[in-house]
Order: structure tokens, then C-alpha cells, then sequence
């Protein structure tokens, strides 16, 4: 008998598939705790190499401080920087977000490390090394004794950080760095549940992640902001928008029916950075409205803010070129990817879901 599946059941909307002490989101409440803390106060309290401390400890069982963490994605640029000879060849002709597919699978084990630390310290290392070859440079070696966010905009941009923009983006890293079961790590973990090892696993997280439901929203949202132009274009743009049925992009979200708790930590990382251009008023009077239109339109289930849309402009107010958006989401949520797949190899069994066939049936 062919069985037909409500939309939320064919998308596996609220079916565990794994138990974890990495992530939990809570959707009706606002809610994301990420190794026991909320996101906001996890980013006030922690950098991105202690919240990856936390993740991997969780996920393995280990006792790694802040400091063995800073220490070991130091080495592990360097090392990454080292073998570019071998990894950019593959990516001849791609484009930033291509490019970094293919050198992430380039990676391979070392023998005697941590593969953990291998990816996430080897992921800015490619971002900067593809975005500069764009422009027609060199890459820039890394410097071990700095942070991964600091480190991250030296290999991009060929210069020291001010501290304000190290700031910013290590907030940006820890709140995104993981997000409960979304579909980029549900991949990882599904592929690491095969017991695949973890290059493997997380370089088809990151192809996950290059789909426009999933990782690709900070980009239109800046071309959105770009085509409003200015505050008397706000009402017309997004009155039209919407009477033709175009997509809000920043707005809703999968999980969350209320506000994204990401977005106001990240909209509080980007009023430090107004003075690198980020019209954060201008970006303001656009949220706000949309925001209004949106509950207007549908008052029962309005959509609301999601994290996407400060991504954005604190990914553009950082001078990261947009193209680099997704790798720099993935230098992010390569700790949580790593984790996920130590935690399900240790502790989950083959992700084997069924199907329903609904199909034609054998005439006898």
C-alpha cells in the first residue's frame, strides 16, 4: 500500500536521528545552547578556539583547554599553508566557493594528529589563499601565535586586523560554529555514521552547506539591500517585493518560528564595526520594515529575522569579498562538523532512514 507523507514528515521535521551533548535548538522559544551555554552568552564569555575546546571535549571525551586548542590550529595553519602546492591545482578555473570544495577534499590525514585540528585549522587557510588569488596575489602565510579569527582576515586581507574587526569576527565564528542537526551537519554525520573517516565527513558538510537553503542566504541579502539603495526606497521596494511573492531573504526560518537568537547577537558584534562602513541604521530601518510588512501579511505566523541577514553585513563590513561568504560559514561550523562526526562514530550506529514508495506496484 503506497503511503503518502505529510510535507513535514518527508522532511524529517522533529524526527531525532541522533543524541547529542554538542547543540540543542529550540524553535518555539528562540532558543540555541551550544555545549550547555546560550548562544549570547557563550560569545560574551568565550572565544572561538574555547567554544571548540568545548565542542570537541563533548564530542570525544577529552579534557582540551582554550590554550591546546589556540596551539594546535596554529600549528595546523601552517601546515595547511605548506601543502597549498598541492591543493590549489585542483581548483584551476573555480570560483571561491567551488575552489574550496575541491581543496577541502584534498585534505588528508597526517599521522600522529588530530585530524580535527588538521580541518579546521587548514579551512582559513584555503578561503585566503583562493580569495587572494582572485585578486591576482599571493597567499599569505599564517601566524601561529595570533587567534583563528585574527589569523583568518590576516590570511584575507595581507594585513593586521584591528582589534574591533578580530572581535567581530571571532563572534561571528562562535555563533555559528554549530546549530543543531541542520542539513550540513546531519550530512556529516550521516557519512561519518558509515564509519568514513572525517575528511570524508565534513567535506560533504561544506557540499551541503553551498545550497541556497542552507548556507547561501548572506549574499542575496546584500543584493536586496544594494537594489533598495535608500531609505525612501524602503516602502515602495518591499511593498512591490512582496506583492509579487518574492522572498524576504534574511527573513524565516526552518526551525524558528520566533526570532533567531543569532541575529541580535550578531547585530550587537556589528554596532562596534559602524565605522568600517556598515550602515547599520540604514540596515535597521530595512529589517524593521520588512519586519512590519511581514506580520501584516501573515499576522498568524509572521516571518521573522533570521541570522543571515547580520551575516551579511558583518561579513561585508570585514571587507570579506561575498563570494567568500560560504567558506568563511564553513571555517565557522568545521568545529561543530568535527565534533558531530567524533560523536556519532563513538556513539550513533549506521543513519539508515526508510522511504515511502509511492510509485506504480507490479501489475500481478
Amino acid at each position: 500500500m503506497n503511503i503518502h507523507l505529510t510535507k513535514s514528515q518527508i522532511g524529517l521535521d522533529g524526527v531525532p536521528a541522533a543524541e547529542t551533548v554538542l547543540s540543542h535548538v529550540d524553535g518555539e522559544r528562540g532558543e540555541l545552547i551550544i555545549a550547555g551555554e546560550h548562544v549570547g552568552s557563550l560569545t560574551a564569555k568565550s572565544s572561538f578556539e574555547g567554544v571548540t575546546a568545548r565542542l570537541w571535549n563533548g564530542a570525544s571525551k577529552t579534557t582540551l583547554s582554550e590554550a591546546n586548542v589556540r596551539a594546535s590550529l596554529g600549528t595546523a595553519r601552517e601546515r595547511a599553508f605548506a601543502r597549498l602546492p598541492d591543493l590549489l591545482p585542483a581548483t584551476r578555473g573555480m570560483g571561491t566557493v567551488d575552489g574550496f570544495r575541491a581543496a577541502v577534499a584534498g585534505l588528508r590525514a597526517e599521522h600522529g594528529l588530530e585530524h580535527e585540528a588538521t580541518i579546521v585549522g587548514a579551512f582559513p587557510v584555503i578561503a585566503g589563499a583562493l580569495v587572494r588569488r582572485a585578486k591576482g596575489l599571493e597567499p599569505v602565510a599564517p601566524d601561529p601565535g595570533v587567534s583563528h579569527a585574527a589569523d583568518t582576515l590576516r590570511m584575507l586581507h595581507g594585513r593586521a586586523p584591528a582589534t574591533r574587526e578580530v572581535t567581530a569576527l571571532d563572534a561571528y565564528l562562535v555563533t555559528v560554529c554549530d546549530h543543531g542537526m541542520n542539513a550540513s551537519t546531519f550530512t556529516t554525520r550521516v557519512v561519518a555514521s558509515t564509519q568514513a573517516d572525517l575528511f570524508a565527513a565534513v567535506t560533504a558538510g561544506y557540499c551541503a552547506l553551498t545550497g541556497p537553503l542552507h548556507g547561501g542566504a548572506p549574499e542575496p541579502v546584500l543584493e536586496m539591500l544594494d537594489a533598495i539603495g535608500s531609505r525612501e526606497r524602503i516602502k515602495p521596494w518591499v511593498d512591490a517585493a512582496l506583492a509579487r511573492g518574492d522572498r524576504m531573504m534574511g527573513f524565516g526560518h526552518r526551525v524558528y518560528r520566533v526570532r533567531d537568537p543569532r541575529a541580535d547577537v550578531l547585530k550587537t558584534a556589528i554596532e562596534a564595526l559602524a565605522s568600517n562602513g556598515a550602515d547599520l541604521p540604514f540596515a535597521g530601518e530595512v529589517e524593521a520594515y520588512i519586519r512590519s510588512a511581514l506580520r501584516r501579511k501573515n499576522p498568524e505566523r509572521p516571518l521573522e529575522t533570521n541570522v543571515e541577514f547580520f551575516t551579511a553585513i558583518l561579513l561585508d563590513a570585514l571587507a570579506i569579498p561575498r563570494q567568500a561568504f560560504t567558506p568563511i560559514f564553513a571555517v565557522a561550523r568545521a568545529a561543530g562538523w568535527t565534533a558531530h562526526a567524533r560523536e556519532q562514530q563513538r556513539t550513533g550506529r549506521l543513519i539508515r532512514p526508510s522511504s515511502s514508495y509511492v510509485g506504480a506496484m507490479p501489475a500481478d
